[in-house]
């Protein structure tokens, strides 16, 4: 049941049509966010934290917080960059990622995608 309302918090924040918010892994989740821009992709990933945390789902045990919370890694490509490779932005989200888990949790970094060998 805490899955499933993380879930729905998150895919709450994903309006539009083409957005998907998906499972990835064991706890991990994944948002793909067709023609966001860098600080669209933040503001989301920031409402996505904001809404799991507000939830206050107990989280026994943990060392870290009293309640279930997100660390957030955003990658975005070049602004009209059709041609991301899609495994280079998810490496870029890790990256984030881990910087998110080790500079306190429960918060959002960001990265950006260097294009290789373009423009």
């Amino acid at each position: 049941m805490q899955s499933y309302s993380v879930r729905r918090a998150l895919t709450s924040c994903a309006e539009r049509p083409l957005d998907l918010v998906a499972r990835y892994g064991g706890e991990e989740f994944v948002a793909l966010l067709p023609e966001t821009d860098r600080n669209g992709a933040r503001h989301l990933a920031e409402r996505m934290r904001a809404g799991v945390e507000a939830l206050s789902i107990p989280h026994v045990g943990s060392s870290i917080a009293e309640v279930v919370t997100l660390s957030l890694g955003v990658a975005t490509h070049k602004d009209g960059d059709a041609k991301a490779d899609l495994s280079q932005l998810l490496a870029c989200a890790d990256q984030a990622l881990y910087r998110a888990k080790h500079q306190g949790r429960n918060r959002v970094e960001q990265e950006a995608m260097q294009r290789v060998g373009g423009d």
